[in-house]
């Protein structure tokens, strides 16, 4: 028999839209600390060590959790596909974001993740059959725009790892429409938990290659930082982003990443004592808006 916690992910979209938006919610905080925590991982670690020890510490976590409950097995015919959500979001996402942070600043960063949305939706309307309005389109493109726009009011000067940006921001729309499109029917913390057990064979063994030869040195910030990343953004937060894109709909819930850069800054302020600027409490009450816009439409 089907356990009912993995049954109860399946139920229509329809009945649950404010679960959905409630689950995309908490999956989009928990990845706002993704950025400042993986600076922090990285004044202790080289970006290939923490790609990997993050992948693997996770798929142990994951491995542990798949056997306590032991949900259904997912199907032959899913194989290519979970190998291609490792990929994209086990080793892609955290390798790329990890170069480019040892080049440029987390605000240069926040240009490119305003851009997530659009590529989540983009793969969602390729890879899972979406066909939002144009009217979702227009609305998408404008969060998109102001979140940029906010990003950009003291200027940007463009950097070699804008590239490595850009190729993250491609492989994490299209590992959250494939995380998406798995969980309706697998549920949302199996898709997540397999996919980083897959890639257990690659993390773990290239995490003990990659490990720093002395450990003793290490601040505890990059600790923490290894731990939030692998812990929290790894497993915990598509946890429930996984059931809110299968709950809600790939394109529309998706669109509650345009509010990460803004959470991100207020997770700032609140733990590092940044200021809050006007212009931030402007650009995210615009950004709310054509979320709430974008989902009606979509």
């Amino acid at each position: 028999m089907i356990r009912p916690t993995v049954v109860a992910l399946d139920a229509p979209t329809e009945t649950r839209p404010t679960g959905a938006l409630v689950d995309g919610l908490i999956g989009v905080a928990i990845f706002s600390g993704s950025l400042p925590a993986t600076r922090l991982a990285l004044t202790g670690f080289d970006p290939l060590f923490l790609t990997f020890a993050r992948g693997a510490l996770a798929g142990l976590a994951s491995a542990a959790l798949l056997a306590a409950i032991r949900p259904p097995l997912p199907a032959r015919g899913d194989l290519p596909t979970f190998g291609l959500l490792s990929l994209c979001v086990v080793l892609g996402f955290p390798l790329l974001t990890a170069l480019a942070l040892m080049r440029v600043e987390s605000a240069h960063a926040v240009v490119f993740i305003g851009l997530l949305p659009l590529a989540t939706a983009g793969f969602g309307a390729l890879r899972a059959g979406e066909r939002p309005s144009r009217r979702f389109w227009l609305y998408a493109c404008l969060g998109s725009t102001v979140v940029a726009g906010f990003a950009l009011r003291g200027g940007l000067t463009l950097e070699p790892a804008d590239v490595l940006m850009l190729a993250a921001i491609l492989a994490g729309g299209l590992g959250y429409a494939e995380g998406g499109r798995l969980s309706r029917r697998l549920g949302g913390w199996p898709v997540i938990a397999w996919a980083n057990v897959a890639a257990l064979p690659v993390t773990l063994p290239l995490a003990a290659w990659f490990a720093p030869p002395q450990m003793d040195g290490i601040p505890a910030a990059a600790w923490a930082g290894l731990g939030y990343v692998s812990l929290f953004s790894m497993l915990i937060g598509f946890v429930f982003w996984n059931r809110g894109l299968a709950r809600g709909g790939i394109a529309a819930v998706g669109q509650l990443q345009l509010l990460q850069p803004f959470l991100g800054l207020a997770l700032a302020a609140l733990l590092l004592g940044e200021r809050i600027e006007p212009a931030m409490v402007v650009a995210a009450l615009a950004v709310v808006a054509c979320v709430a816009a974008a989902r009606r439409a979509a």
